[in-house]
Protein backbone atom coordinates (compact mmCIF):
# COMPACT_ATOMS: atom_id res chain seq x y z
CA UNK A 1 0.00 0.00 0.00
CA UNK A 2 1.38 3.15 -1.45
CA UNK A 3 1.35 6.55 1.01
CA UNK A 4 -0.14 9.33 -1.06
CA UNK A 5 2.09 12.78 -0.71
CA UNK A 6 0.35 15.97 -0.86
CA UNK A 7 0.94 18.38 -3.53
CA UNK A 8 3.89 20.41 -3.50
CA UNK A 9 1.53 23.85 -3.66
CA UNK A 10 -0.02 22.42 -0.19
CA UNK A 11 3.26 22.44 1.33
CA UNK A 12 3.74 24.86 4.61
CA UNK A 13 5.37 27.63 3.12
CA UNK A 14 7.98 29.31 4.80
CA UNK A 15 6.82 32.39 6.83
CA UNK A 16 8.32 35.56 5.69
CA UNK A 17 10.99 37.23 7.48
CA UNK A 18 9.80 40.51 9.60
CA UNK A 19 10.19 43.72 8.05
CA UNK A 20 12.50 46.06 9.23
CA UNK A 21 11.33 48.85 11.00
CA UNK A 22 11.94 51.93 9.83
CA UNK A 23 13.81 55.04 12.05
CA UNK A 24 11.26 57.28 14.36
CA UNK A 25 10.58 59.63 12.53
CA UNK A 26 10.78 63.67 13.46
CA UNK A 27 9.56 65.26 11.16
CA UNK A 28 6.35 65.76 13.54
CA UNK A 29 8.60 67.71 15.89
CA UNK A 30 9.33 70.17 13.04
CA UNK A 31 5.62 71.70 12.73
CA UNK A 32 5.37 71.58 16.55
CA UNK A 33 9.23 72.56 17.52
CA UNK A 34 8.69 76.70 16.70
CA UNK A 35 5.51 76.57 19.28
CA UNK A 36 6.95 74.56 22.30
CA UNK A 37 10.22 77.12 21.94
CA UNK A 38 8.31 80.25 21.92
CA UNK A 39 5.98 78.27 24.98
CA UNK A 40 8.64 77.30 26.46
CA UNK A 41 10.23 80.70 26.38
CA UNK A 42 7.28 83.15 27.45
CA UNK A 43 5.45 80.68 29.34
CA UNK A 44 7.30 78.01 31.20
CA UNK A 45 10.97 80.27 31.86
CA UNK A 46 9.19 83.31 32.81
CA UNK A 47 7.07 80.62 35.74
CA UNK A 48 10.26 78.95 36.32
CA UNK A 49 12.21 82.54 37.06
CA UNK A 50 9.37 83.72 39.47
CA UNK A 51 9.49 80.00 41.60
CA UNK A 52 13.32 80.96 41.02
CA UNK A 53 13.05 84.47 42.79
CA UNK A 54 10.63 83.63 45.65
CA UNK A 55 13.02 81.05 47.42
CA UNK A 56 15.81 84.18 47.52
CA UNK A 57 15.65 86.96 49.40
CA UNK A 58 17.73 90.64 49.24
CA UNK A 59 19.23 91.26 52.46
CA UNK A 60 20.99 94.47 54.25
CA UNK A 61 23.57 92.05 55.55
CA UNK A 62 24.69 88.93 53.62
CA UNK A 63 23.20 90.47 50.13
CA UNK A 64 21.03 87.81 48.64
CA UNK A 65 20.04 84.45 51.06
CA UNK A 66 18.01 81.25 50.10
CA UNK A 67 15.20 81.33 52.70
CA UNK A 68 12.98 78.53 51.04
CA UNK A 69 9.76 78.72 51.72
CA UNK A 70 9.97 81.94 54.30
CA UNK A 71 8.57 84.20 51.62
CA UNK A 72 5.32 82.25 51.26
CA UNK A 73 4.68 81.91 54.93
CA UNK A 74 5.19 85.88 55.20
CA UNK A 75 2.88 86.39 51.90
CA UNK A 76 0.39 84.29 53.87
CA UNK A 77 0.46 86.44 57.54
CA UNK A 78 0.74 89.86 54.81
CA UNK A 79 -2.44 91.71 55.81
CA UNK A 80 -2.27 93.89 52.84
CA UNK A 81 -1.91 90.57 50.80
CA UNK A 82 -5.28 89.43 51.92
CA UNK A 83 -7.07 92.51 51.60
CA UNK A 84 -6.33 93.25 48.33
CA UNK A 85 -7.71 89.79 47.61
CA UNK A 86 -10.79 90.31 49.47
CA UNK A 87 -11.41 93.58 47.47
CA UNK A 88 -10.77 91.66 43.94
CA UNK A 89 -13.20 89.29 45.71
CA UNK A 90 -15.95 91.24 46.14
CA UNK A 91 -15.54 93.04 42.67
CA UNK A 92 -15.87 89.58 41.18
CA UNK A 93 -18.82 88.93 43.30
CA UNK A 94 -21.09 91.71 42.34
CA UNK A 95 -19.30 93.02 38.34
CA UNK A 96 -19.22 89.75 36.85
CA UNK A 97 -22.53 88.41 37.27
CA UNK A 98 -24.13 91.69 36.46
CA UNK A 99 -21.56 91.61 33.24
CA UNK A 100 -22.65 88.27 32.10
CA UNK A 101 -26.17 88.62 32.95
CA UNK A 102 -26.56 91.63 30.63
CA UNK A 103 -24.53 90.28 27.90
CA UNK A 104 -26.63 87.61 28.21
CA UNK A 105 -29.86 89.41 27.78
CA UNK A 106 -28.37 91.56 24.57
CA UNK A 107 -27.52 87.95 23.18
CA UNK A 108 -30.64 86.40 23.63
CA UNK A 109 -32.52 89.78 22.12
CA UNK A 110 -29.94 89.26 18.94
CA UNK A 111 -30.89 85.80 18.69
CA UNK A 112 -34.45 86.15 18.69
CA UNK A 113 -34.57 87.80 15.29
CA UNK A 114 -36.99 90.56 16.67
CA UNK A 115 -34.70 93.38 17.52
CA UNK A 116 -35.10 96.23 14.82
CA UNK A 117 -31.69 97.03 12.96
CA UNK A 118 -29.58 93.74 14.96
CA UNK A 119 -26.42 94.43 12.96
CA UNK A 120 -26.20 97.92 14.08
CA UNK A 121 -27.03 96.92 17.87
CA UNK A 122 -24.24 94.03 17.74
CA UNK A 123 -21.51 96.14 16.00
CA UNK A 124 -22.43 98.99 19.02
CA UNK A 125 -22.57 96.48 21.44
CA UNK A 126 -19.05 95.40 20.84
CA UNK A 127 -17.21 98.71 19.78
CA UNK A 128 -16.45 99.31 23.43
CA UNK A 129 -13.95 96.08 23.41
CA UNK A 130 -12.25 97.71 20.45
CA UNK A 131 -11.07 100.70 22.90
CA UNK A 132 -7.98 100.47 24.67
CA UNK A 133 -8.32 99.58 28.53
CA UNK A 134 -5.82 102.78 29.03
CA UNK A 135 -8.15 104.88 26.78
CA UNK A 136 -11.27 103.66 28.65
CA UNK A 137 -10.18 104.62 31.99
CA UNK A 138 -9.01 107.99 30.90
CA UNK A 139 -12.28 108.80 29.60
CA UNK A 140 -14.39 107.62 32.54
CA UNK A 141 -11.76 108.92 34.58
CA UNK A 142 -12.69 112.26 33.20
CA UNK A 143 -16.27 111.71 33.25
CA UNK A 144 -15.84 110.95 37.09
CA UNK A 145 -14.10 114.64 37.59
CA UNK A 146 -15.57 116.54 40.36
CA UNK A 147 -13.61 119.68 39.41
CA UNK A 148 -13.17 119.24 35.69
CA UNK A 149 -15.25 116.51 34.36
CA UNK A 150 -18.89 115.28 33.59
CA UNK A 151 -20.16 115.22 37.18
CA UNK A 152 -18.15 118.49 38.24
CA UNK A 153 -20.23 120.20 35.26
CA UNK A 154 -23.36 118.45 36.33
CA UNK A 155 -23.21 119.60 39.55
CA UNK A 156 -22.06 122.79 38.75
CA UNK A 157 -24.75 123.17 35.73
CA UNK A 158 -28.01 122.16 38.22
CA UNK A 159 -26.77 123.47 41.31
CA UNK A 160 -26.58 119.61 42.62
CA UNK A 161 -24.40 117.83 44.33
CA UNK A 162 -23.63 114.46 42.90
CA UNK A 163 -21.69 111.57 44.88
CA UNK A 164 -18.21 111.12 43.95
CA UNK A 165 -17.50 108.25 42.10
CA UNK A 166 -13.56 108.45 42.83
CA UNK A 167 -14.55 108.62 46.49
CA UNK A 168 -13.35 105.59 49.19
CA UNK A 169 -16.40 104.34 49.42
CA UNK A 170 -17.85 104.46 45.53
CA UNK A 171 -14.31 103.87 43.49
CA UNK A 172 -14.88 100.35 43.68
CA UNK A 173 -18.34 100.61 42.15
CA UNK A 174 -17.08 102.85 39.49
CA UNK A 175 -14.38 100.38 38.36
CA UNK A 176 -16.81 98.24 38.01
CA UNK A 177 -18.72 100.01 35.48
CA UNK A 178 -15.31 100.39 33.26
CA UNK A 179 -15.19 96.91 33.48
CA UNK A 180 -18.54 95.96 32.58
CA UNK A 181 -18.54 98.66 29.69
CA UNK A 182 -15.57 97.51 28.37
CA UNK A 183 -16.35 93.60 28.26
CA UNK A 184 -19.88 93.30 27.83
CA UNK A 185 -19.47 93.35 23.87
CA UNK A 186 -16.94 90.44 24.36
CA UNK A 187 -19.01 88.10 26.43
CA UNK A 188 -21.93 89.03 24.37
CA UNK A 189 -20.03 87.71 21.14
CA UNK A 190 -19.20 84.50 23.01
CA UNK A 191 -22.90 83.62 24.02
CA UNK A 192 -24.20 85.20 20.64
CA UNK A 193 -21.47 82.68 18.66
CA UNK A 194 -22.68 79.62 20.76
CA UNK A 195 -26.52 80.30 20.11
CA UNK A 196 -25.84 80.52 16.50
CA UNK A 197 -25.25 76.95 16.31
CA UNK A 198 -28.49 75.86 17.73
CA UNK A 199 -30.28 73.20 15.28
CA UNK A 200 -32.98 75.12 14.31
CA UNK A 201 -34.68 71.39 14.51
CA UNK A 202 -35.28 71.74 18.23
CA UNK A 203 -36.95 75.28 17.39
CA UNK A 204 -39.36 73.70 15.09
CA UNK A 205 -40.18 70.90 17.85
CA UNK A 206 -40.96 73.61 20.03
CA UNK A 207 -43.00 75.20 18.15
CA UNK A 208 -44.84 72.22 17.44
CA UNK A 209 -45.08 71.57 21.27
CA UNK A 210 -46.58 74.88 21.40
CA UNK A 211 -44.06 76.56 23.99
CA UNK A 212 -43.69 80.08 24.19
CA UNK A 213 -40.28 82.49 23.84
CA UNK A 214 -39.67 82.09 27.70
CA UNK A 215 -40.46 78.13 27.43
CA UNK A 216 -37.15 77.98 24.10
CA UNK A 217 -35.36 80.29 26.34
CA UNK A 218 -35.04 78.05 29.44
CA UNK A 219 -35.49 74.81 27.78
CA UNK A 220 -33.32 74.86 24.48
CA UNK A 221 -30.98 78.51 24.37
CA UNK A 222 -29.92 78.41 28.02
CA UNK A 223 -28.71 74.15 28.50
CA UNK A 224 -27.27 74.44 24.93
CA UNK A 225 -24.89 77.56 25.96
CA UNK A 226 -24.08 75.74 28.80
CA UNK A 227 -20.57 75.79 27.62
CA UNK A 228 -20.21 78.96 26.24
CA UNK A 229 -21.57 80.36 30.10
CA UNK A 230 -18.87 78.24 31.84
CA UNK A 231 -15.78 79.65 29.46
CA UNK A 232 -17.02 83.44 30.15
CA UNK A 233 -17.39 82.67 33.60
CA UNK A 234 -13.78 81.58 33.47
CA UNK A 235 -12.49 84.45 31.81
CA UNK A 236 -14.16 86.72 34.09
CA UNK A 237 -12.85 85.30 37.27
CA UNK A 238 -9.56 85.35 36.16
CA UNK A 239 -9.86 88.35 34.63
CA UNK A 240 -10.95 89.97 37.99
CA UNK A 241 -8.59 88.91 40.14
CA UNK A 242 -5.93 90.17 37.36
CA UNK A 243 -7.12 94.03 37.70
CA UNK A 244 -4.68 96.03 37.25
CA UNK A 245 -4.93 98.97 34.62
CA UNK A 246 -7.83 100.62 36.06
CA UNK A 247 -6.73 101.19 39.42
CA UNK A 248 -3.31 102.03 38.73
CA UNK A 249 -4.34 104.97 36.05
CA UNK A 250 -7.40 105.88 38.47
CA UNK A 251 -5.07 106.40 41.30
CA UNK A 252 -3.33 109.88 40.10
CA UNK A 253 -7.22 110.81 40.34
CA UNK A 254 -8.17 109.10 43.35
CA UNK A 255 -4.99 109.10 45.51
CA UNK A 256 -7.07 109.09 49.14
CA UNK A 257 -9.39 105.77 47.53
CA UNK A 258 -6.45 103.82 45.81
CA UNK A 259 -3.65 102.64 47.26
CA UNK A 260 -0.56 100.88 46.16
CA UNK A 261 -1.94 97.43 47.57
CA UNK A 262 -5.53 98.32 46.05
CA UNK A 263 -5.70 95.08 43.80
CA UNK A 264 -3.08 91.70 44.24
CA UNK A 265 -1.87 92.94 40.52
CA UNK A 266 -1.46 96.31 41.79
CA UNK A 267 0.44 95.48 44.78
CA UNK A 268 2.67 93.20 43.29
CA UNK A 269 3.69 95.80 41.03
CA UNK A 270 4.64 97.96 43.52
CA UNK A 271 6.48 95.65 45.53
CA UNK A 272 8.79 95.23 42.58
CA UNK A 273 9.01 98.21 40.95
CA UNK A 274 8.30 100.82 43.70
CA UNK A 275 9.71 99.05 47.06
CA UNK A 276 12.79 96.95 44.76
CA UNK A 277 11.30 93.63 46.85
CA UNK A 278 11.89 91.30 43.86
CA UNK A 279 11.71 88.09 45.46
CA UNK A 280 8.39 88.87 47.66
CA UNK A 281 6.47 90.43 45.01
CA UNK A 282 7.08 86.93 42.47
CA UNK A 283 6.57 84.88 45.86
CA UNK A 284 2.64 86.99 46.09
CA UNK A 285 2.64 86.57 42.36
CA UNK A 286 2.56 82.91 42.82
CA UNK A 287 0.34 82.92 46.21
CA UNK A 288 -2.20 84.25 43.65
CA UNK A 289 -1.93 82.31 40.53
CA UNK A 290 -2.38 79.67 42.45
CA UNK A 291 -5.50 81.09 43.77
CA UNK A 292 -7.01 82.01 40.47
CA UNK A 293 -6.10 78.34 39.49
CA UNK A 294 -7.88 76.59 42.08
CA UNK A 295 -11.10 78.81 42.15
CA UNK A 296 -11.16 78.64 37.87
CA UNK A 297 -10.42 74.92 37.82
CA UNK A 298 -13.58 74.58 40.72
CA UNK A 299 -15.65 76.41 38.25
CA UNK A 300 -14.45 74.49 35.37
CA UNK A 301 -15.69 71.25 37.05
CA UNK A 302 -19.14 72.73 38.11
CA UNK A 303 -20.02 73.58 34.82
CA UNK A 304 -18.55 70.21 33.74
CA UNK A 305 -21.22 68.45 36.47
CA UNK A 306 -23.89 70.24 35.49
CA UNK A 307 -23.45 68.98 31.92
CA UNK A 308 -23.25 65.72 32.77
CA UNK A 309 -19.62 65.57 31.53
Amino acid sequence: MTTLRPPAAAERRPAPPPARREGRSWKGWGFLGPFVAVFALVFLAPIAYSVYLSLFRDQLIGGTTFVGLDNYTEALKDDRFWASLGRVSLFLAVQVPIMLGIALLVALALDSGRLYGRDFFRVSIFLPYAVPAVVATLMWGFMYGTRFGLVGDINGALGVSLPDPLSPDLVLASIGNIVTWEFIGYNMLIFYSALRVIPHSLYEAAQIDGAGQIRVITAIKLPAIRGALVIATIFSIIGSFQLFNEPSILRPLARNAITTDYTPNYYTYSLSFNGQQHNYSATVAIVMGLITMVIAYAVQLRGMRSKGV
